[in-house]
């Protein structure tokens, strides 16, 4: 297993397998080999090396939250007294299901995260009721995402 910050060197093969897998992870094996000219055998070998190396790190299926009733995406810019208390706010932060992912940042905020709120009403008593009753948040500054334009993963 490469070391976390080590490159992975790619080559062509490689590519043409990432972005098959990238468009469709379900895409059977076999299939990716006749498109691209190889065995099953040596698909599944590049794989495990992908793996090993750091570079894949599973597959899973995505979720579309407005089927589930969520619909308001929010960024908030949160605010710490002391830096000392990012510790203790990354955890209290790990508890709130909302909470999709969390940034320690550079600039005006200590932390960056993105929540996903059925709705205002919800955002606001998430606000109001558990982000900002966090020990060691002096206060936050949100933004409504009103419409994701671009959504992908880095290219291969």
């Amino acid at each position: 297993m490469n070391k976390p910050n080590s490159l992975v060197k790619l080559d062509g093969i490689d590519k043409k397998i990432l972005r098959f897998l990238m468009k469709d992870a379900r895409r059977p094996i076999l299939e990716i080999a006749r498109n691209i000219g190889i065995s099953g055998a040596a698909i599944h070998q590049r794989l495990k090396k992908l793996e090993a190396s750091g570079l894949l790190s599973g597959s899973k299926f995505v979720i579309n939250p407005k089927v589930l009733g969520y619909t308001t995406m929010a960024y908030i810019g949160i605010f710490l007294d002391k830096a000392m208390s990012n510790p203790r706010a990354v955890k209290a932060l790990e508890k709130i299901p909302e909470v999709l992912e969390c940034h320690y940042t550079t600039g005006n905020w200590s932390i960056l995260i993105k929540v996903l709120c059925k709705d205002n009403e919800h955002l606001m008593h998430l606000l109001n009721k558990e982000i900002q009753q966090i020990e060691g948040v002096s206060r936050t500054e949100t933004f409504i995402s009103l419409n994701q334009q671009i959504n992908r993963q880095i290219s291969i």
